[in-house]
């Protein structure tokens, strides 16, 4: 059985946007395909409601090619036991309570069980000092602990 991964809205993003001219977005949207062409053989690919509806605004055509890009994968719904969490984890400050998307991504994974996040969120989830807070906590609170990672570093164990 293939490990689940969790793509948050990030990777969408990265992978069907019109290609960037700063340097670091360049690098994320090729890795972000890289990846995504190889992902499937690897791991189970699943996505959320929250991941639909994020995915869904802004522009039109767009957001249409992000829909695209997640038909077929698998849809979570969110949960209580998830909000709850996700709760959880913006009163403890490890997440702002201005990101309550961000949490609800983290908690929907961890209650979900799933193996992996992938994310270029750095700043809420994949930054070394964020990802070492979240997991730390996760693990204390008995909490399933997801593996959180860019698309770059997940190409390293296809």
């Amino acid at each position: 059985m293939k490990p689940r991964i969790y793509i948050e809205t990030s990777v969408i993003g990265y992978l069907t946007s019109r290609p960037s001219r700063d340097f670091t977005s360049v690098t994320r949207q090729e890795f972000t395909r890289q990846w995504w062409d190889l992902c499937h053989s690897a791991f189970d690919p699943v996505i959320s409601t929250l991941v639909m509806r994020e995915v869904s605004r802004g522009d039109t055509n767009a957001a249409q090619k992000r829909i695209e890009a997640c038909a077929g994968l698998e849809c979570l719904i969110v949960t209580d036991e998830a909000i709850e969490l996700a709760e959880r984890l913006m009163r403890e400050g490890l997440v702002p309570l201005t990101e309550p998307e961000d949490a609800t991504h983290i908690a929907l994974a961890s209650t979900e069980k799933l193996d992996y996040i992938a994310t270029w969120n750095f700043t809420h989830m994949v930054g070394p000092q964020q990802k070492f807070k979240l997991q730390l906590r996760l693990n204390e609170w008995g909490c399933h602990v997801p593996l959180l990672a860019t698309p770059e570093d997940l190409l390293e164990i296809l």
